[in-house]
């Protein structure tokens, strides 16, 4: 099926971090499936990136729903939630709701959807045994959802590759340019999209890191990026709130390395 633009909708996760351009800005597996699209459908192909890091799911819907129905896009990604996870008190059950509201007006409009059951993250950072169950029943909503809808499915959950930490950034919440490029090939290969056996290869295991080192690693890591998390949580602020969405209007792609 040959779609003639594509639209992506969501947070950090689909705005790119931490695959990162020379230039500093984000890539991502959106980025690389908008490139793979545009191969088949020819260079009139467009593309349009909403995300924005840090953003609730009630932000992405308000902000980007509107928009993208307007652009009467043939395919749209929507990937929410993450971030509500990780607050003090959520409603999981809401979050579904939403999400099976945002994609039933989607679909009425004719267009394809891509979602997603995302990766397990909680082994490398702090509280996964609040984080844990909350995700798994935003993940088993999200599977309904797409069932009911007719959506693409990617199941990240499933795919243990994710279980390696070289899939994932520095920050450990965000992934590294492999954990996208395997993304990307997930949502090419549901589409029916041919893609190169590389997009999935996974970087070898590291060995376990030993326990007093990575003691120290973690206290690196909660002063580099937990304690600024915090910080931020604590002003009411967001990552996003001083960004904007990288591809706001649907645009002929350039080619992506």
């Amino acid at each position: 099926m040959a779609w003639k633009n594509f639209v992506a909708m969501g947070d950090s996760f689909t705005e790119g971090m931490d695959d990162a351009y020379p230039d500093g800005t984000y890539r991502g597996w959106a980025d690389l499936v908008a490139t793979r699209l545009a191969v088949d459908a020819g260079p009139q192909f467009g593309y349009a990136n909403l995300a924005v890091r840090g953003k609730l799911l009630d932000q992405v819907v308000d902000e980007q729903l509107e928009p993208v129905l307007a652009m009467r896009p043939g395919l749209v990604s929507f990937a929410a939630g993450g971030n509500d996870l990780l607050r003090r008190k959520v409603d999981v059950g809401s979050l579904v709701d939403g999400i099976d509201s945002a994609i039933g007006r989607i679909r009425k409009t004719g267009a394809d959807v891509i979602l997603f059951r995302f990766a397990d993250v909680t082994a490398h950072l702090p509280g996964q045994r609040i984080v844990g169950p909350r995700a798994a029943v935003l993940n088993d909503g999200t599977r309904r959802v797409a069932e009911r809808h007719g959506a693409y499915l990617i199941d990240l959950f499933a795919d243990r590759a994710f279980h390696n930490p070289l899939l994932w950034s520095a920050d450990r919440l965000h992934m590294s340019a492999a954990g996208h490029r395997r993304v990307a090939g997930h949502v090419l290969n549901a589409l029916g999209v041919g893609v190169d056996e590389d997009w999935l290869l996974v970087p070898p295991t590291p060995a376990p890191t030993p326990w007093l080192l990575a003691r120290g690693a973690d206290l690196r890591w909660a002063g580099q990026h937990l304690a600024p998390w915090l910080k931020r949580r604590l002003a009411g602020a967001s990552s996003g709130d001083l960004v904007t969405a990288k591809r706001p209007e649907l645009a002929p792609v350039d080619a992506i390395a």
